[in-house]
């Protein structure tokens, strides 16, 4: 048995909690190999397993969900992989890792045309603007409503909404409004007045009713604005309203109270995420790397909200 650094979470709180410690890395069993991680993704269920909770015997927690690395041994029965693989793994188990151990079943292999930092960011938001498009149906014609276009899962949600031919509006700030129109989509500034500024560019642009709303930040602007604008219930989700959804009526996605996992959805998106990201379809932005022993700031990030693009850990 070997051993790795690994990023903790030692209390429950904020980002001063974590801490990187020595961590042992055991031989792979069946099914199972050992990756060196070159890249593992920060999301915001990492910060939410800690940010509060009373139960110190979950203490040390280990963080990261979604990684990408090269095959460095194999156990036993493993079908499909040798050593000097390069994979994506999701979902994983404390990823925040230089090296780990993971399901053979967890790994795709990683494009070579995708680097390490974009192929560690693609699963979870890939999945989740996967199932966003999924569970409402979205399809050619459709015109639909990204709340949070620049963030890490919107930007793929608009790219993907494009793909399936529908017609794209997506709010974010004006200092991402260029990259949004590159992506095919309508850009909107957030804040007071949404609605109206959603009807009037429908107008200008000769575009029928919204048809589809997706919310990715789960602000009650972002919620009561969809309601107005779409008169489906139906095909209006959100991965971060959970509290409210019920009351809407709305459809709640991902792993919030109440929420549907999306389970079958999310894994069945894998080959197709990774076919598109490797041929360059689909474009994953990275909005900054850290190291390991960074990994305080990259949560601080995280929780302010304003990352245009996925965190990424450089172990």
């Amino acid at each position: 048995m070997s051993q790795t650094k690994a990023v903790v979470a030692v209390s429950y709180g904020g980002p001063e909690a974590l801490r990187v410690v020595d961590v042992d890395v055991r031989e792979p069993g069946p099914g199972e190999v050992v990756l060196d991680v070159r890249a593992a993704a920060v999301n915001p269920v990492d910060w939410k397993l800690y940010a509060s909770g009373d139960d110190p015997s979950r203490l040390p927690l280990r963080l990261g969900f979604e990684v990408a690395g090269v095959v460095a041994e194999v156990g036993p029965h493993v079908r499909w992989l040798t050593p000097g693989d390069e994979v994506i793994a999701w979902r994983v188990d404390g990823g925040y890792a230089a090296r780990l151990v993971v399901p053979e079943q967890v790994t795709v292999r990683k494009p070579a045309t995708l680097g390490w930092a974009q192929a560690a960011g693609l699963m979870v938001a890939g999945t989740t603007a996967v199932h966003l498009l999924t569970a409402t149906h979205t399809r050619t014609g459709d015109v639909v409503l990204v709340h949070g276009g620049s963030g890490g899962v919107g930007r793929l949600v608009v790219q993907l909404a494009v793909l399936r031919g529908a017609h794209v509006l997506a709010t974010a700030s004006p200092a991402a409004h260029e990259d949004l129109r590159a992506l095919g989509a309508i850009p909107l500034e957030y804040g007071e007045g949404l609605v109206a500024r959603v009807r009037s560019t429908l107008r200008d642009e000769g575009l029928g009713p919204l048809t589809v709303a997706l919310d990715t930040v789960g602000t009650d602007e972002a919620l009561d604005a969809s309601v107005a604008l779409v008169p489906e219930r139906t095909r209006v989700a959100t991965i971060a309203g959970f509290g409210r959804a019920h009351e809407l009526g709305i459809l709640a996605l991902g792993g919030g109270p109440g929420a549907d996992p999306g389970t079958q959805v999310r894994e069945d998106a894998r080959a197709q995420l990774v076919e598109l990201a490797g041929d360059g379809s689909l474009d994953v932005q990275v909005a900054r790397t850290y190291r390991l022993d960074e990994a305080a700031q990259a949560h601080a990030e995280s929780r302010a909200g304003h990352a245009r693009g996925k965190l990424v850990l450089l172990p």
